[in-house]
């Protein structure tokens, strides 16, 4: 039997997932996608699936896969997407199959405790606060417990803690096989389990860092396996773009002069001056900062010329040969003790990225990269990259070798493997708005895979509907934020919470949310949450328990993040409310050069460009709103031009076909069905 009938077979009514699970249906579309993973598994070859929500496209995937007995690498968008693959969805599949399948959780070196860096930790300076001591302590205690080393595992640890940088390695800052503590290393154990796994689970931002330094991880694994596979992949450009090209900040020269001064005062203290050398990288940091000056906060800023936009070029320069000076001197301050302690070894090597970084900062970018300055927070960001990773993809990605097999009779080393080719699945909800999905397949060198639509299950036009009020202002129109806010909130109030606002802008986040919590100030009824005044975990489970318990519902405004991955069954989400159509900002540099780019070949930027953005982006958003069969909702485009502009129509029809509220009157009584239906626990009409 070939591994497409026996596929057919599981997803069949009365096979082996319904016989496991008395709530399991066979759906049309997800056999169907199960099917072409099988086939591609079989066969070899790249396989694009968009999968509309509500497909079960992880189990259509991980079927085939885990029948076919290959070693696999599963890709996905983050974190949490990992841990619930890893801790659900693959255990009660190698459950319910019954397959002896040994699997391997592996995330990036911040996801780890490093035992030897929180040695050091107490040595920092940053762990004489006491915020910071508090939470160290706590880190402290769990590591004398913990097996796995993941600081998932530390529920009260918000991702931004500056504790995390203290008690985590870097690739630069990592001592490998030299450190003391390479016995106990949690990410070496992490990486020796993924080796000797038959399924391994990784995210996008470890695949594409590892492939841009080939240091450790996939450099190893991906060799390995036959069938790799990319969950959420519509989000493989734009990290890959992040890891493919060259960084340098302010922050990495910070982080290096405190590591300098904690390694130096521990290991060799009285024969450098530690102080004063890592005194004067911090000063040659804090002088690119000045050189961009506060009036860029939290821009990118264009950087075609000498120095980036608006920064002035004279001061710029001067900075930049600053932190060549001081990334000089120390590197003949840690010559002199290279043979002390394999840390200063490693410091070494770490300065000399930082100075090659920089001299490379000092000239011209090349004409095949863009390059931009972030200058957000307390730190500057120094990014040349490619514009896509379409040539990454074919060069080192798709063309990477085949598993081989051990040849004892050529001296060790591997002979060419035999049979199908590897095999490469890339699935994601939302990948384009033309059958060929060129949005995605273009950017991810893909032309040449075979390509599979695979329609939703929901019947979107009884479960929800789209409205675009007519009254509100332009976008463009300063006023468009708080009138946005005034509208929704009786809307808001009289569903008791149960909505999602999704902004295009930070702040567009940071007026429609103040704007909430004064009108609802006091309110036992509403509970308003916005995007950065909690970690991001904290604001999805506050609103996942809505009004339950006696707590008052809840309204989110968010952005960035919150467009996708944030999924919501059930009564707790009923309205989504979209500010602006999800347009590339025209000012980002990168964006300014993909425009142009799609100009010199001849082409109009916003038909190739900016609106198939925009109608991804948009379908990314409106997605958050049905996520089961029994959910009901209504989707607001607070944006005019929806409804009023002729590329309106295009945007609408990458939407799922929703029925469509033409008036006010007509959003009040869907409304209403919504209210009536949650408090009696009755479906909407």
């Amino acid at each position: 039997m070939t591994l497409a009938q026996l596929v057919q077979e599981a997803f069949a009514d009365g096979g082996v997932l319904s016989r496991a699970d008395a709530h399991f249906q066979p759906r049309e579309g997800q056999t169907e996608m199960a099917v072409a993973v099988a086939e591609t598994v079989a066969h070899g070859g790249a396989l694009v699936v968009e999968a509309g929500t509500g497909v079960g496209k992880t189990f259509a995937y991980l079927v085939p896969a885990l029948l076919s007995g290959e070693r696999v690498l599963i890709s996905t968008a983050t974190k949490a997407l990992q841990d619930q693959l890893f801790a659900r969805d693959l255990p009660l599949l190698v459950q319910t199959l019954g397959l002896p399948v040994r699997m391997a959780l592996l995330k990036g070196r911040a996801s780890y405790l490093c035992v030897h860096r929180l040695e050091l930790a107490r040595q920092d300076v940053l762990a004489q606060e006491r915020g910071i001591a508090r939470v160290l302590a706590k880190v402290e205690e769990w590591s004398r417990g913990t097996r796995s080393g993941d600081l998932a595992e530390l529920t009260g640890l918000d991702d931004r803690s500056p504790v995390i940088p203290l008690v985590t390695s870097t690739r630069e800052n990592c001592l490998g096989s030299q450190c003391p503590r390479f016995r106990d290393c949690h990410l070496h154990a992490a990486r020796r389990s993924a080796l000797a796994a038959d399924v391994v689970v990784i995210n996008h931002h470890l695949f594409f860092a590892d492939l841009a330094v080939r240091e450790s991880g996939m450099a190893e694994l991906l060799p390995t396996v036959r069938v790799v596979i990319f969950d959420e992949a519509h989000q493989i450009n734009e990290t890959g773009v992040q890891f493919l090209g060259l960084q340098l900040s302010t922050g990495q020269i910070t982080d290096l002069a405190r590591d300098v001064l904690a390694c130096g005062m521990l290991h060799a203290r009285g024969l450098v001056d530690w102080l004063a050398v890592s005194a004067r990288l911090e000063s040659a940091a804090r002088q690119l900062r000045l050189a961009v000056g506060a009036d860029h906060a939290s821009a990118r800023l264009r950087w075609a010329d000498a120095a980036p936009d608006g920064v002035e070029p004279i001061a710029w320069d001067a900075a930049l040969n600053g932190i060549c000076a001081s990334c000089a001197e120390l590197q003949e301050s840690l010559d002199s003790v290279s043979e002390i302690a394999p840390d200063f070894q490693r410091l070494y090597e770490r300065c000399t990225e930082l100075l090659a970084r920089a001299a490379r900062f000092s000239g011209a970018a090349s004409p095949a990269q863009v390059r931009w300055l972030d200058a957000g927070g307390q730190q500057v960001r120094m990014v040349e990259s490619p514009l896509d990773v379409a040539e990454s993809m074919r060069s080192r990605v798709l063309s990477a070798p085949l598993p081989a097999e051990q040849d004892e009779d050529d001296g060790g080393w591997p002979a060419p493997a035999s049979g199908p080719g590897r095999a490469w699945v890339f699935t994601s909800a939302t990948l384009g708005t033309d059958e060929a999905l060129s949005w995605f397949t273009e950017r991810a060198g893909l032309q040449g895979a075979r390509v599979l639509r695979v329609s939703s299950p929901f019947d979107y036009a009884s479960q929800a509907a789209l409205y675009v009020p007519r009254h509100l202002p332009a976008p463009a129109d300063p006023a468009h934020s708080s009138a946005l806010a005034s509208w929704l909130a009786p809307a808001a109030q009289q569903l008791g919470g149960r909505t999602l606002v999704l902004t295009t802008t930070l702040k567009a986040l940071r007026t429609i949310g103040d704007a909430l919590k004064a009108r609802f100030e006091g309110s036992q009824a509403l509970e308003i949450l916005v995007q950065g005044d909690w970690p991001k975990r904290r604001l999805m489970e506050r609103f996942r328990e809505g009004a339950a318990h006696g707590q008052p519902g809840c309204v989110l405004v968010a952005s960035a993040t919150f467009w996708e991955g944030f999924d919501v069954p059930g009564d707790a989400l009923q309205l989504v409310v979209i500010d602006k159509l999800p347009f590339p900002p025209p000012g980002d540099p990168l964006v300014e050069a993909r425009t142009t780019q799609i100009e010199r070949a001849g082409k109009k930027p916003f038909t190739a460009y900016a609106l198939p953005e925009a109608a991804v982006a948009l379908k990314q958003g409106a997605g958050r709103l049905i996520r089961r069969e029994t959910d009901h909702g209504i989707l607001v485009v607070g944006d005019t031009r929806l409804a009023t502009m002729g590329y309106g129509k295009r945007l609408i029809a990458a939407l799922p076909p929703l029925a469509r509220l033409e008036s006010e009157s007509n959003f009040n009584e869907a409304l209403l069905a919504l209210t009536r239906a949650s408090t009696t626990d009755q479906p909407c009409p």
